[in-house]
C-alpha cells in the first residue's frame, strides 16, 4: 500500500468529498464504511425493519454519490448525509404506505440491547418495570409529537448533532431548532410526571 493510500483512510471527510468529485470512488467507499451504520440506525427509526433500513440505506448512498458533485460544503457531510437519508426514507414511506409503517423514532427493543443483541441493564425485577413504564411514556410522548418537533428532538438527543447542524439539516432557523427541541422536552416532560 502507497503512503497516499494509507493516508486516505484517515483523511477528513471534506478532503475525502473533495477526492470523490475529482474522480476518486476509493474515498467514497471510506465515506460509506464511515457512516454505514449511522445511515442505517437514521433508516431504521423510519421503518423498525432491517431489511427495509438496509435498502433505504443503499438507496441514500447511491443518491449521495450521485448528487455529490453538487455538495458545496455548506454544512458537514453528516448532515448533508443525513438530509438525503431523511429524504429516501419518507420517499420509501409514501411509496409504501400500504404497509402498517408508523414512524417510530425509538424503538423500545433497542433501548435494552447493545449492538450484539445482548442485554445491557442489570437492574432488578422492579426498576425494570419501573423503567419499562417510563420508556412506554416516553415512547407514546415522542410518537405524539408534531413531526418537525419529534425530527428536531431525535437530531439532538439521538444524534447527538449542535443546533447549528440541526438548522442547517432541516433549512430552518436555529431558532426555530431551540424552539422546536424545547417544546418536544417540555410535552414529554409533561407525560412523564403524570407517572
Amino acid at each position: 500500500m502507497s503512503p497516499n493510500q494509507e493516508n486516505i483512510h484517515t483523511s477528513s471527510d471534506d478532503v475525502l468529498v473533495k477526492l470523490v468529485q475529482e474522480g476518486n470512488k476509493q474515498a467514497y467507499n471510506i465515506l460509506v464504511i464511515r457512516y454505514q451504520h449511522k445511515v442505517f440506525d437514521v433508516a431504521l427509526k423510519f421503518v423498525n425493519n432491517h431489511f427495509d433500513a438496509n435498502d433505504i440505506a443503499q438507496e441514500a448512498f447511491v443518491k449521495a454519490y450521485r448528487s455529490i458533485g453538487n455538495f458545496r460544503g455548506e454544512s458537514s457531510f453528516y448532515t448533508w448525509l443525513y438530509r438525503i437519508v431523511v429524504n429516501t426514507a419518507k420517499t420509501f414511506l409514501e411509496s409504501n404506505s400500504k404497509h402498517r409503517y408508523n414512524l417510530d423514532v425509538d424503538a423500545p427493543e433497542f433501548e435494552s440491547q447493545d449492538s450484539h443483541g445482548v442485554l445491557t441493564t442489570h437492574d432488578s425485577p422492579d426498576k425494570l418495570i419501573e423503567s419499562d413504564e417510563l420508556q412506554k411514556v416516553i415512547f407514546k410522548a415522542l410518537q405524539e409529537l408534531p413531526e418537525d418537533q419529534r425530527q428536531a428532538l431525535s437530531l439532538r438527543e439521538i444524534e447527538g448533532m449542535s443546533y447549528e447542524d440541526i438548522a442547517l439539516a432541516m433549512q430552518i432557523p436555529i431558532g426555530t431548532v431551540r424552539s422546536r427541541i424545547f417544546r418536544a422536552r417540555q410535552y414529554i416532560e409533561e407525560q412523564m410526571a403524570k407517572i
